[in-house]
Parts: C-alpha cells; sequence; structure tokens
C-alpha cells in the first residue's frame, strides 16, 4: 500500500485488521491499528470491534479487554457486536464466568442482547463443560422470543456431546428437525462425538456412513472418527478413517494427524510418533501445542523428551505475512 503511494481509509484499515484477525495473527492486527493511528487515520466503532475480534478468536480475553476499554475512552459506546466479540474472548480462553459477566453489563448499559449474544455464552458454558448452564441459557433464548438457529443447536449438542450424554443430544436433534430444521455437517458432527465420547461406536459407524452416503463428511467428521478409534485402542479402523480423508478429496489436518499420533503414543510407539511427525510437515502441516504434548506423552526417558522438545522448535511454523502495511 505504502509503494503504490495509496493513503487507506479507515473502512481499508478496518477491513485489514478483519482479515488479520480471520487468519489467526491479531498481532498483526494489533500492528494494522497502530499504523492507521500513526498516519492520523481515526478508528471507529467497527475497528475497535475488528480488534476485538482479533484477540478474541485466540482467547486472548486481556488484550481483548485493553481495546475495548480504549474504544470506550475514544467516545465510543459499545453496541451489541463489542459486547459480543469481548464474550467471545471469554469464551475461548475458557472462562464462562467472564463471558456470563459481560452479558449482565451489557443488559445492565441498556443494549439488548441478540441471539448471537445467547449463542456466545451457550458455547462459554459448553466450552467449561458446564452443560446444565448451557442449557439454561438455550431455554432463556426461547423464552425471549428468539427462534434457536442451527448455529444454538449445535452449540447445545457441542456442550451435551463433551460430557458423553448421547441421549440428551439425540433429543436436541430431535428438536431440531422438529423445527423444520435439517442439521449441517457441524450439528451432525457434534452427533458423532456424542457418540464417540459415550462409547457408542456402533451408532457413530452409523451416522459416518450416511454422512459420507449424502457427502456431509468434512475433515472434522474424520477427526472425530480417528480420535474415537484411537482411543478405543482400535488402530487398524483408525488409520482407515485417516485414509479415508484423502480418499474423499479432503486434506488432515494439525487435529487429524495429533489424532493419529495419539493412538501411537499411548502405545508408547516413540519411532513411529517420530515418523510421522515427518509425514506431517511434508504433508504441509505443522505441529501445534496439542501435537507437542501428544508427543511427549510418547516418550519413555528424558533423551526422547529433549528430542521431541527440538523437533517441534525446529518445525514450528512462521506466520506469514498477508499484507505489507
Amino acid at each position: 500500500m505504502k509503494r503504490e503511494r495509496c493513503r487507506a481509509n479507515t473502512e481499508t484499515f478496518t477491513l485489514m485488521i478483519n482479515v488479520y484477525g480471520k487468519a489467526k495473527q491479531p498481532m498483526s492486527s494489533m500492528k494494522v491499528f497502530n499504523e492507521m493511528k500513526s498516519i492520523g487515520c481515526k478508528p471507529n466503532i467497527c475497528t475497535y470491534t475488528a480488534l476485538v475480534n482479533a484477540f478474541a478468536r485466540e482467547g486472548l480475553c486481556e488484550k481483548a479487554e485493553e481495546v475495548f476499554e480504549e474504544m470506550q475512552q475514544a467516545g465510543h459506546e459499545p453496541d451489541v457486536y463489542a459486547y459480543n466479540a469481548l464474550m467471545e474472548a471469554y469464551s475461548r480462553a475458557g472462562l464462562p464466568q467472564g463471558a456470563s459477566e459481560i452479558f449482565s453489563l451489557m443488559q445492565h448499559m441498556g443494549c439488548e442482547p441478540d441471539r448471537a449474544s445467547y449463542n456466545i455464552l451457550v458455547d462459554a458454558y459448553g466450552r467449561a463443560g458446564l452443560h446444565e448452564d448451557a442449557e439454561a441459557v438455550f431455554e432463556e433464548l426461547k423464552q425471549r422470543g428468539m427462534s434457536p438457529t442451527m448455529k444454538s443447536h449445535m452449540l447445545l449438542l457441542a456442550a451435551h456431546a463433551r460430557s458423553g450424554n448421547a441421549a440428551r443430544c439425540e433429543e436436541v436433534m430431535a428438536q431440531l428437525h422438529k423445527s423444520g430444521l435439517t442439521p449441517d455437517t457441524l450439528a451432525l458432527n457434534a452427533m458423532l462425538n456424542a457418540y464417540a465420547r459415550a462409547g457408542r461406536l456402533d451408532d457413530m459407524e452409523r451416522l459416518l456412513a450416511a454422512m459420507e452416503r449424502r457427502g456431509d463428511a468434512d475433515v472434522g467428521t474424520y477427526n472425530v472418527a480417528v480420535n474415537a478409534y484411537g482411543r478405543a485402542g482400535y488402530v487398524g479402523r483408525m488409520e482407515a478413517a485417516f485414509a479415508a480423508v484423502a480418499a474423499r478429496g479432503l486434506a488432515a489436518d494439525v487435529v487429524t494427524w495429533t489424532a493419529r499420533m495419539g493412538a501411537y503414543a499411548r502405545r508408547k510407539e516413540y519411532g513411529r510418533c517420530v515418523g510421522m511427525v515427518e509425514e506431517m510437515v511434508d504433508a504441509g502441516c505443522y505441529p501445534d501445542a496439542g501435537t507437542a504434548r501428544v508427543l511427549l506423552a510418547a516418550c519413555s526417558d528424558e533423551r526422547q523428551v529433549e528430542q521431541i522438545t527440538a523437533i517441534v522448535r525446529s518445525m514450528h511454523k512462521k506466520p506469514k505475512t498477508l499484507f505489507t502495511i
């Protein structure tokens, strides 16, 4: 932008902040934000909300809170979108009480929560394993005269799936159908995960087969299957599920690879896990913190721990720059 001697306006900077946020590069979003202020371009409420969202996606609630406060100091009255962004930060950080406090603050300040506000709170409680609280918020959403969307049902399904309550998930799925909604892949994946966590692998396999027939399966679908088989010790079935990802024209992501490694880590097959890291990187996928934890679980002595630590550090993916600021 500088090379072409174009002077960006607030809308352009806000768009760039959004793009970096969605790419999970919040510090790049912050760099854009500081750049716009340095040239005298004034951020508006959409700009601040975009930056709060950038930090929220990574669960960086303290940074999100700082931006939110700066927005208020700049004279902007937070709207429902700004409050929702801050709630999301606490949800992603695994702090449902923080999300609940922002929800209450929003109401106290005379800002009416919307359907997205309730969805975020359902998700916050669900992520923390507080499925009863998630259920209560879902019911409050309906009592307020709002119709639960597909996302609302999916988040409630995910909350109960984390606790392995497949029976309740089946009830939620029935409610979804009764509402005239057709479950999307995310909702079906949540149901699949519920069966997996409850140890109902036969039901999981029936649903997986149905999803494959209808073309509903995505990489998240197979991630559930790979993880479930790996945890159950069915390495053959796990490998078949992993192979199905490529066979269906999908790309295994870090979750797929990590779940696959987990099966071998539980058997302390250290060499197999190390070899898989090389396969993973060759495929263009890089280890994250979850992968590192699984690899360390495969270690049997200090030497192996040191080797894994060195491997993860050397293969850490550096963030790419999307724009020249």
